[in-house]
């Protein structure tokens, strides 16, 4: 449905070779990650000792000019950021990455996720008279590291490190949060103890020799590594910190911190396989895009069309399951609606006003595939309706004999605290009909068909296997940890919401 937000994209780079332009590989890098975030952007680089930034509203190739990317030359690590505001305002001083000062020194950050617990975070903060100077979350995370540096530098300045910084404050929050920090000479990667955000590590390569390691990578997703010679080497494992740093002889290290008292379940987040991510993403070892070609499969077999004249889509992320759905049916596919990728995502747009004018602008059609014809219009999710509505009007002014509407995931009926704007449940369409012939009705479509959550879980866990690259030593075989968020479709959160 092309309405849901997701909370950003991070990306953060070492170099160990010294012609490595750091600045430009997080270009190419949040270029890969822009679809997760559209609103702002921003990176932080540095030279071993200082650090210097760029950040501003809008695309990343709107604010990374040039002339801006000029004043980031040199360089030996640095982090990148491309935000969807889900918590604090949509104006510059929320743009990421953010930094300050420490007993440490100055270290920088960049967040996706959202706190469910911010509000009992951003009172202690407070209470110990930390000044908060804007409303994001992401903030909270910084200062409430910074404290625990301090207080550690203050009893045991010995033993004080960020790792042990790190494990305190995922041990007061542990959902939901990926997020990466810089300090001057490394970079460390972190995801909750629930897995519920993506975060991954790369290796990049120098062109034609693959053997030869140019540097390593922290993202939200793998889809920006063929574009920077990078290979995904591995998934963050929930829970753990990753510390990437440059020795004194300027090979790089990568070391794994599991976090000992991460036994949670986990809860990765499921509409990372039905919409965020890029359909050429590794997730837990699988391409995105299968798992919505196996999606398409299920939805056809349990939800069929007859006599069709054809299956179509809502571009772009629902294309696999529409492709998936035509071979399984032998209906054919064909296009109906091309979309104008200049337009930007209509769920990223901050309000519902901006997201309702994208919408007019985003979508051509093709009217020769369309006069006359059954159509099986594929989408990947339905959420408040704003897209596909004004999508069946366009189709059936355009001469459509009939329009059915079948749905790659579960019906949405319970907001989200942790990253994805579904405030609340009156805004969500399938809470407003009592039958699926109802909202077929509501919809002006011929009928309605969702994926279920069973079948669901099903295509994400198909082709799911383990590798030893994904036991981190002290964690173990994860595989019987598997486990996902799946409360916007059961209202099951991960954890108790006491507020």
């Amino acid at each position: 449905d092309m309405e849901l937000h997701e909370a950003c994209g991070v990306f953060g780079v070492l170099a160990k070779e010294p012609c490595v332009k750091i600045a430009e590989v997080i270009y190419h890098g949040l270029i890969g990650l822009q679809h997760r975030g559209q609103e702002s952007a921003g990176m932080i680089i540095s030279d071993g000792t200082t650090m210097k930034e760029i950040k501003g509203m809008g695309l990343v190739s709107h604010i990374m000019t040039d002339e801006m990317m000029d004043r980031l030359s040199g360089g030996k690590l640095g982090i990148g950021h491309t935000r969807y505001s889900t918590q604090g305002a949509s104006d510059l001083a929320n743009c990421q990455p953010i930094s300050t000062e420490t007993f440490r020194g100055r270290i920088a950050l960049a967040h996706n996720g959202q706190l469910i617990n911010k509000d009992h975070l951003r009172n202690q903060l407070l209470s110990q008279d930390i000044k908060l100077t804007t409303e994001s979350d992401s903030e909270i995370i910084l200062k409430i590291l910074a404290a625990i540096m301090l207080k550690y530098s203050n009893y045991d300045p010995e033993s004080a490190d960020w790792m042990k910084v790190i494990e305190e404050f995922m041990n007061q929050s542990v959902l939901s949060y990926s997020f990466i920090m810089m300090t001057r000479d490394r970079l460390y990667g972190v995801r909750d103890p629930y897995g519920n955000r993506p975060l991954c590590i790369g290796r990049f390569h120098a062109e034609g020799d693959t053997t030869r390691t140019m540097g390593w990578i922290l993202s939200s997703e793998s889809s920006p590594f063929l574009s920077i010679s990078a290979k995904l080497w591995r998934e963050v494992q929930p829970g753990e910190i990753v510390c990437l740093h440059l020795s004194d002889n300027g090979d790089e290290n990568l070391i794994s911190h599991p976090n000992q008292n991460c036994t949670n379940k986990l809860a990765s987040c499921l509409f990372e396989y039905v919409y965020f991510s890029r359909s050429d993403t590794i997730l837990e070892n699988q391409m995105v895009y299968s798992v919505r070609f196996r999606c398409g499969q299920l939805l056809a077999i349990k939800a069929p069309v007859y006599n069709a004249d054809l299956v179509s889509c809502i571009p772009n992320s629902s294309t696999p399951a529409a492709l998936g759905y035509s071979i399984q049916s032998t209906i054919p596919y064909v296009q109906v609606l091309i979309r104008n990728t200049y337009v930007g995502r209509t769920f990223i747009q901050p309000n519902h006003q901006t997201r309702q004018s994208s919408i007019k602008r985003k979508f051509g059609l093709l009217t020769e595939n369309i006069l006359g014809k059954k159509i099986i219009l594929i989408d990947d999710s339905i959420v408040r309706g704003n897209t596909i509505i004004p999508l069946i009007q366009a189709l059936k002014s355009a001469g459509a004999k009939e329009i059915h509407i079948r749905v790659a995931s579960p019906p949405v009926r319970h907001p989200c605290f942790m990253g994805i704007d579904i405030p609340t449940q009156d805004e969500l369409i399938a809470n407003k009909v009592a039958s699926l012939t109802q909202l077929a009705k509501k919809l002006d479509a011929d009928s309605v068909e969702y994926l279920s959550y069973q079948d669901l879980l099903l295509a994400v866990q198909n082709d799911m296997y383990f590798t030893d690259c994904f036991i981190i030593k002290g964690i173990g075989d994860n595989s019987h940890r598997r486990g996902y968020c799946s409360a916007c479709f059961t209202g099951e959160y991960p954890v108790s919401l006491d507020w």
